[in-house]
């Protein structure tokens, strides 16, 4: 009789990342997704060493950092100047030029520990420190530069964390856009952001700063990877994921991809499909 061969066991650490994956795709699903798991979920898929326990510690640092903030507070403007004086001022939550170069900007429990992050990392720590408060907080996508919003959308108070929650007038508000961007932000970008159009924001700030890192393509696989699993995104992540794939020398697995896109645009845009699919052949063409 020939001898049992061992059990293949998967990888602890391989099992442990699609455990992550999975409670990513099931939360970005939930009926109400919660933004700080998606955020801490990024995290760890950029730090697997965090684990349960440094999940449990940012949490526990936003439940501390709410019971922080003085009871009764009643108002959009109270709110706002409460979180400025709190994470602010006497925290020290700011951005700086520097911080956008940096991979740990986006990533919450960075941002919690660093007291430094981009606009919208530092907005969801007020955001989420607010909410726990019980204050009527939203954050505000604006085009270039994400801030926080309080009270009714119709008479909201704007905050921009960046600077330490500098209250801005809705005409300074668009003064801002303007000079990031060049236009004027439209009525749209003053109503509150939803939790995954946040996450997905994250996440492509996480593959442009890994774009101009040749080094760095797992960063970038990982990120579209995670955008991918959100239940709405944009089709041509799937070409953006094919090409990293490709770049990373898997390249029977990207010409796959790849193809599988053509097909997608090919019924309104046939000259951009056999453009793909030419790629898709030379990638093939790779492996000889």
């Amino acid at each position: 009789m020939q001898p049992e061969e061992p059990e293949q066991r998967e990888p602890p650490e391989r099992k442990a990342a699609a455990e992550r994956r999975r409670r990513f795709a099931e939360e970005a699903r939930a009926e109400r997704p919660d933004l700080v798991t998606l955020c801490l979920l990024i995290g760890a898929e950029a730090d697997p060493s965090l684990g349960e326990a440094g999940l449990d510690e940012a949490e526990i640092e936003l439940d501390r950092l709410a019971g922080l903030l003085p009871f009764g507070l009643s108002g959009a403007r109270a709110w706002a100047a409460a979180l400025a004086e709190l994470l602010g001022a006497r925290c020290g939550f700011l951005g700086t030029a520097a911080d956008y170069g940096r991979l740990s900007s986006s990533l919450l429990h960075e941002v919690l520990r660093r007291k430094r992050g981009l606009p919208i990392l530092l907005s969801v720590v007020w955001m989420e420190v607010a909410r726990r408060a019980g204050a009527p907080v939203y954050g505000l996508a604006l085009p270039g530069h994400f801030v926080v919003g309080f009270g009714d959308p119709a008479e909201q108070v704007i905050a921009d964390p960046y600077v330490g929650g500098r209250l801005l007038t809705g005409s300074e508000a668009g003064e801002l856009v303007t000079a990031l961007t060049g236009s004027e932000p439209v009525a749209s970008a003053f109503a509150p952001a939803d939790p995954l159009d946040i996450v997905l924001r994250i996440l492509n700030n996480i593959r442009a700063w890994a774009a101009s890192r040749m080094d760095r393509t797992d960063v970038a696989l990982w990120a579209v990877e995670l955008s991918l699993l959100l239940p709405s995104h944009p089709a041509r992540l799937r070409y953006d994921h094919a090409q990293l794939l490709v770049r990373r020398g898997e390249f029977l697995a990207g010409a796959a991809e790849m193809e599988e896109y053509a097909l997608v645009v090919g019924t309104f845009e046939p000259s951009t499909a056999e453009a793909i699919r030419r790629k898709a052949r030379a990638a093939r063409a790779m492996l000889n």
